[in-house]
């Protein structure tokens, strides 16, 4: 039986207090792989959810681009597999991700997960993980797509700004959204003050959207992701927008 995590005075991490599905149990740890480029938060709230039980993944392996992530000495201090794969050295964007695919494949990566992974992916990585790479993007999609999103949202003067995790389907930020989360603009905010608001909100939707993926709840029809809350009632809420801190 689902059990919530006890809110205290609506803390943000009820958002992810729900202990897994006894159906979840029964499915195996997905098999995740990890793209990043840089500091790598959005690894480390994989991670950390993996250890307190709220997801069922097996990390297999994190691949970055840049020599220097943080995120590699993250993934390495976890134990998990950690790779640099320099994208200068390849004479064109497919020829580096069909390194990305040999890589992922033979660790049997079966979700793509890009966290702060500052590359386009081309058809050869997008074909070879059909619906099953997902990005992160700190705006509501498709509001503010590409970099400096959180900039654009100030300067922009919206009253709301937030995030989406959706599968990659060969654009920019526009692939279909599976979840997302709603994040207050202040009067006072500028680009670090709403990014650190907006990255807060990160760690806790994606690890629930990979967690989404290996209970076997998510339906992509077109442009929609359709999520099965069947004897799920609890979590309905959670689709729209977690709670206020």
């Amino acid at each position: 039986m689902a059990r919530r995590g006890r809110a205290r005075g609506g803390s943000q991490r009820a958002f992810l207090q729900v202990s897994m599905s006894i159906d979840a149990r029964s499915r195996p740890p997905v098999k995740l792989g990890i793209l990043i480029s840089g500091e790598g938060s959005n690894l480390q709230a994989i991670i950390d959810a993996v250890g307190r039980g709220e997801l069922s993944a097996d990390i297999r392996l994190v691949i970055s681009n840049k020599a220097q992530a943080h995120g590699l000495e993250r993934a390495r201090r976890a134990g998990i597999a950690a790779q640099f794969i320099d994208h200068r050295g390849f004479a064109s964007r497919e020829e580096f991700d069909r390194n990305l695919v040999n890589a992922l494949n033979a660790h049997e990566i079966e979700l793509v997960a890009c966290a702060g992974f500052m590359r386009l992916l081309s058809p050869v990585m997008v074909n070879a993980f059909p619906s099953r790479i997902m990005n992160i993007h700190p705006a509501l999609c498709p509001a503010f797509p590409g970099v400096d999103a959180q900039r654009a949202a100030c300067d922009y003067g919206v009253r709301f700004s937030g995030c989406t995790v959706f599968f990659v389907a060969g654009g920019v930020d526009d692939g279909p959204i599976i979840v997302q989360a709603i994040v207050p603009v202040m009067q006072n905010d500028n680009e670090q003050s709403l990014a650190a608001r907006i990255r807060a909100a990160e760690h806790r939707i994606y690890p629930y959207a990979i967690r989404l993926f290996q209970e076997g709840r998510l339906k992509v029809r077109g442009r929609r992701v359709f999520v099965d809350d069947s004897g799920h009632a609890d979590e309905r809420s959670m689709l729209i927008n977690p709670p206020p801190p």
